[in-house]
């Protein structure tokens, strides 16, 4: 039987009280916090399985001085509030009824039952809270060591159950697979249509966790060549895709870290109304469909003045614009946007009378400031005088 190495997380304090208040044989660590520990990635959130109804959570972490939140307690899941972060500890559960959008689910008392609906082998891993041995009812252990993401049971039933695990299979191939999975590849590319009956935000939550990923090019591709990529963003062709490709290299060139919202940018056409239909369909956030927006507004010219671009689009609008267009951000690295040194009331105090010839002034000195690169408080006492000088 495969054992968890130990960890930092493994060894903390306030996750032992955790564990001692709901009794270590009724806990397991599950999921991601397993699956990246045999990996030796770094650890971000820990999860436990448990067979205590969430009441029963609730009640032996208040005894023990433990606050509890109910996140998402009709499907079972109570989170623990410690010191070091906290934790989500999830009833055992087992499908009732699925229909692809959504399950209705029943809680279990077998941990077995509540691996059978997770979606991966690797993502089925439990690990005794003491112990560190490790449960693994279908072979996910030896399929995280050869790079291999399969489904549990078949492929194409369990997209069936849920056609999010599409996009799912794709994201964990990225992340942790060697060779593709026949079985779970084609099943991808026969269901490929069903994506069309998800909501919009959980595509976009997928999708936008694909385009964060290291290299998300290959994926990307591989989806557009099953046919996936046309059912959530028919708007990315193979131009779009070979953009993407590109701006991947362009950051990693400039020491860049990736960015989702800039790499959706680049799966579309540089063109404003496809932009807002983009972010319209994806239900994506105001500030999301901002920068997709202001990304579509680029132009040849962004580069010739990186740090006015940043100026009139902000640092994050310009550092998008010029990484799409395969340009250079060092001109916009720790710099910081400055503020005109320049006041309406000024204006008004040379006798210039309040109102629009006041707004207009004062764009004309902010437009020739901006074009000498911002120089300090006394050259633009003296662009104010000669715009006077020139009315």
């Amino acid at each position: 039987m495969a054992t968890l190495p130990l960890a930092d997380w493994t060894k903390r304090e306030d996750l032992a009280q955790l564990i001692a208040a709901l009794g270590a044989d009724n806990a397991r660590y599950v999921g991601g916090a397993v699956r990246d520990t045999l990996l030796g990635k770094a650890i971000h959130d820990v999860d436990l399985a448990t067979p205590l109804l969430p009441h029963e959570v609730i009640d032996r972490c208040r005894e023990a001085g433990i606050r509890t939140v109910p996140t998402g307690i009709d499907h079972g899941t109570v989170t623990a509030i410690l010191p070091a972060g906290p934790v989500e500890i999830t009833t055992l559960r087992r499908d009732v009824s699925t229909d692809g959008r959504r399950a209705t689910v029943a809680f279990a008392q077998d941990w077995k039952d509540d691996a059978s609906r997770r979606d991966f082998t690797i993502n089925a891993l439990y690990a005794h809270p003491e112990s560190l041995e490790i449960d693994d009812f279908f072979g996910g252990v030896a399929d995280l060591e050869c790079g291999h993401v399969r489904f549990i049971g078949e492929a194409e039933e369990r997209i069936r159950e849920d056609h999010l695990r599409i996009l799912r299979y794709f994201r964990f191939q990225a992340r942790f697979g060697d060779a593709l999975d026949e079985e779970a590849v084609n099943a991808c590319r026969d269901l490929a249509h069903t994506l069309k009956g998800l909501s919009r935000e959980r595509v976009a939550m997928e999708l936008l966790a694909i385009l964060a990923l290291p290299a998300p090019s290959p994926t990307l591709r591989l989806m557009k060549d099953l046919g996936v990529l046309e059912v959530i963003l028919p708007e990315a062709r193979d131009r779009e895709t070979q953009c993407l490709a590109q701006l991947v290299e362009t950051e990693a060139r400039g020491g860049v870290e990736g960015d989702a919202v800039r790499r959706l940018a680049a799966l579309l056409p540089p063109i404003k109304s496809v932009a807002e239909s983009v972010a319209a369909r994806l239900r994506l956030s105001r500030q999301q469909r901002a920068r997709l927006i202001c990304a579509a507004e680029r132009r040849e010219e962004d580069a010739a003045a990186p740090r006015a671009l940043a100026y009139f689009e902000g640092v994050e609008g310009a550092r998008d614009r010029l990484l799409l267009k395969g340009e250079s951000v060092a001109a916009l690295r720790d710099w910081d946007v400055p503020q005109l040194p320049l006041k309406g009331g000024e204006i008004v105090a040379r006798g210039v009378g309040a109102g629009p010839e006041v707004a207009r002034t004062l764009r004309a000195v902010e437009a020739r400031w901006v074009e000498e690169g911002f120089p300090d408080r006394s050259r633009v006492l003296e662009l104010l005088e000669q715009e006077l000088a020139a009315s």
